[in-house]
């Protein structure tokens, strides 16, 4: 059951589909308490497409917080309480974008709202000759393999067919090419407004908020204890941000007026598997105890990795350089990623301040059931070749 790009997007489709479509429900604490950054000398008017969903509420809370002026532009429905003291223009990314046909000028318009490429086109071409600045973000998805570690923004990236990108018309219908339709925004944007855009291309995004759990599942189910089945090896890099450090960085980006690519998320080459487990246990003091498996039995009890064993691929074939993409061209404008406990800490904050019905099942991971048949079968299969 060897992984291709192709069936790493698909399954992603069922555990990443929260993370596109629904609003994750944001303390208020989260998204109006003011962080420690001081505000910038010059204050910038921001209009931001979205604002209520995952990375929306934090960004704009950073934003507010450093002194600048926002507006933002959705369609009312998603965490439709958040902000109230802000300017909220109504409309639709696919249908109506009336409330943008106006004389107003912004600074700078962050959409993280780039699956189609004639969404993108149809926002920056309204918005052309009235905002000076357009952010993409995009993802790390949009290169074309990653066999070789330590790739750089210069890196060759994902194509989609010409009769493919016309056949897309949702967002929902994005997944299965999700890199390249990435890649085909960022070039849309850059075609409308040439030498005024910027492309952040974060990592897996984590942290409170996260309506996908393919972070969350981990300290989560870390919590619950007992024998815990875990991918691999824990020496296996992962690469992830925490959607504060990624707020910030994008709001540093406008301020900077950043152009071109970056990759957005944790150093390549630091972080491991194992220290997300061992974090967690740290600072939930379960008694899990981790049970290791190899990749080649995982794939013969047809355990995924992403979805069932999710924030984790195996670093071989298409995937050798996963974990190690570069990051320094944003580190040097100022990317920050705050350690892992913080994340993990913050992460189970949020999870237990849900609703009982939110965490009744994780919308990533293994389930219970399943992962106590693949450790008897691996513990089956050890017990019989000592035998």
């Amino acid at each position: 059951m060897k992984s291709t790009r192709r069936d790493f997007l698909r399954r992603s489709a069922a555990v990443g589909s929260a993370a596109v479509c629904t609003a994750a429900l944001l303390p208020e604490a989260l998204t109006t308490k003011a962080s420690a950054a001081k505000p910038t000398k010059k204050k910038l008017k921001i209009l931001m497409l979205g604002g209520t969903g995952f990375l929306g509420p934090h960004t704009v809370r950073v934003a507010i917080s450093r002194g600048h002026e926002m507006t933002l532009f959705n369609r009312g429905k998603s965490n439709p309480h958040l902000f109230p003291d802000l300017e909220k223009l109504r409309g639709d990314r696919y249908s109506d974008l009336s409330a943008l046909k106006s004389n107003r000028k912004w600074d700078a318009v962050i959409d993280p709202f780039t699956y189609v490429p004639r969404t993108v086109k149809a926002t920056a071409e309204l918005l052309a000759d009235r905002v000076q600045h357009y952010i993409v973000i995009s993802t790390i998805s949009v290169y074309k393999e990653y066999s070789k570690p330590n790739m750089t923004e210069d890196a060759p990236l994902e194509e989609v067919a010409p009769d493919v990108v016309e056949r897309i018309k949702h967002h929902r219908e994005v997944m299965p090419y999700y890199g390249g339709m990435k890649a085909l925004c960022e070039q849309a944007a850059e075609k409308v407004m040439p030498g005024r855009v910027a492309n952040v291309r974060p990592g897996l995004i984590v942290g409170p908020g996260d309506p996908s759990d393919r972070f969350t599942y981990w300290p989560v189910r870390v919590s619950h204890g007992g024998e815990t089945l875990c991918p691999n090896s824990p020496k296996d890099l992962v690469q992830n941000i925490d959607v504060r450090d990624l707020a910030e960085f994008v709001i540093t980006t406008v301020e900077k007026r950043l152009l071109g690519a970056y990759n957005a998320t944790s150093p390549g080459g630091e972080r491991t598997i194992g220290q997300v487990l061992d974090e967690s246990k740290k600072i939930t003091g379960s008694d899990a105890k981790f049970t290791w498996v190899p990749n080649s039995f995982l794939e013969e009890q047809k355990v995924a990795p992403w979805s069932d064993m999710p924030a984790w691929l195996p670093a071989e074939g298409e995937y050798a350089g996963f974990g190690t993409i570069n990051t320094a061209k944003a580190q040097a404008e100022g990317l920050t990623c705050r350690k892992l406990p913080a994340t993990i800490s913050a992460t189970l904050k949020w999870w237990q301040e849900q609703s009982e019905e939110r965490r009744a099942k994780l919308r990533a991971g293994i389930a219970a059931d399943r992962e106590k048949e693949v450790l008897a079968a691996w513990h089956k299969k050890n017990k019989e070749s000592e035998g």
